[in-house]
């Protein structure tokens, strides 16, 4: 009896034990099922993943899958569009496909591209980016389903910084944009031999800036965008905006016929100095001489690529051929040392109507450099630009005014 009663009492105690454990397994599972009734509504986390997720797809993009080496010219309309504006593409293609903020089909976009490369090692080049694209963000103006997208060639440490400085600089913009980055060395590879001849006419020097390829971009630019982009801009990243820089696209509707590019007049004698040796063997020429009569050269800081017309030039095309540009350069006796700039300058002293001529207000240049290097009594000739000041460029690191 002494035996039974104590295992009666041990298994009762043993029930009492699982009749507890059993209590709080119950809680437990009740907890949890009033966690995902009463918070499932919005506050759970499957909810809320899919709520920040919908969220950053509803805002303006900063990408860096853009690959300007995949051959995606079948993917793209070839009409152009009005103000340098391009509708949204139809096909598959990999480089420009995005959505802007609303992600709204058939929205109008503008192209504008810089180089940004090295800016990582380069605190000036740092200061003079955040200049441009805050004086651009307060300016910038575009119309319901309109989206700027902003072109970057970069390398891999200046992308990195590129993406953390836009995420400031974009954040009070009132338009819808997108950001893409281009592999600095897909490029160069890509131009590099459709502009090895010019080089040697127009670079420093090995190892110099401008005497890598890229710097030659956009004179081989409808070479390597995709067919359906026909129109953009090129902008310096030393510029100050006092516009909207909208406005700039109107441009493209100036262009007479034949011209493929717009730019604006150099506004120091630099090629007065370049040309010296043709202007001593031809002295009744224009070629150096300054405006409004002279040809004074033009400077490449802003640019306005129609990128149709370059492809369907005949003649512009044949001036890319090695052979003509030697020509050309010979004839000229010209050496330059600013890439593009030079090769324009060359060709629009043969060929003006190429070019569509900037108003100087649009590219209001601030380096007075030669006016103490020699040509201190005809800078002036050169420097003066009359109306208003759209645009500020502070090249060879010429401060900006203040607003």
């Amino acid at each position: 009896m002494g035996f039974l009663r104590l295992v009666v009492k041990i298994m009762g105690r043993i029930s009492t034990f699982r009749s507890y454990q059993f209590v709080l397994l119950l809680a437990a599972a009740l907890a949890v099922v009033a966690f995902y009734y009463f918070g499932s509504e919005r506050q759970n986390f499957s909810t809320t993943t899919k709520r920040i997720k919908q969220t950053q797809a509803n805002h303006n993009t900063i990408r860096n899958d853009a690959d300007l080496t995949l051959d995606t010219r079948e993917s793209y309309s070839t009409e152009p569009k009005a103000h340098g504006g391009e509708d949204r593409e139809t096909g598959d293609a990999h480089a420009f496909r995005s959505r802007s903020r609303n992600g709204e089909a058939g929205n109008q976009r503008y192209h504008a591209l810089m180089m940004f490369t090295k800016v990582d090692k380069s605190r000036s080049l740092q200061d003079k980016f955040r200049v441009a694209m805050l004086s651009m963000v307060k300016h910038g103006r575009f119309l319901e389903g309109e989206v700027l997208v902003l072109h970057f060639v970069s390398d891999q440490a200046s992308q990195e910084l590129g993406q953390r400085m836009l995420q400031e600089f974009l954040l009070d913009a009132t338009f819808k944009y997108e950001v893409l980055f281009h592999d600095v060395v897909a490029l160069t590879q890509k131009l590099f031999p459709i502009v090895e001849a010019m080089q040697k006419h127009f670079s420093a020097g090995s190892g110099a800036y401008y005497s890598d390829a890229i710097f030659f971009l956009s004179v081989a630019m409808h070479h390597i965008m995709p067919d359906g982009l026909t129109h953009i801009v090129q902008l310096d990243l030393d510029l100050k905006y006092r516009t909207n820089i909208r406005d700039l696209f109107q441009e493209f509707d100036r262009f007479p016929p034949g011209a493929v590019i717009g730019i604006a007049r150099e506004m120091q004698p630099v090629y007065r100095h370049t040309f010296w040796q043709y202007r001593k063997e031809n002295p009744q020429t224009r070629v150096g001489e300054p405006p409004p009569d002279g040809l004074p050269g033009f400077n490449s800081g802003v640019m306005l690529l129609d990128l149709g017309a370059m492809r369907t030039s005949a003649l512009y095309n044949q001036l890319l051929e090695p052979s003509n540009v030697t020509k050309l350069a010979d004839h000229y006796r010209f050496k330059g040392h600013l890439g593009d700039q030079d090769f324009f300058t060359m060709i629009g002293m043969e060929h003006p109507e190429l070019f569509y001529s900037l108003a100087c207000g649009w590219n209001r240049q601030l380096c007075t450099w030669w006016r103490d290097h020699g040509y201190g009594d005809v800078f002036q000739l050169y420097y003066r630009c009359d109306g208003p000041v759209c645009i500020y460029h502070g090249n060879c690191n010429s401060p900006i005014p203040d607003d």
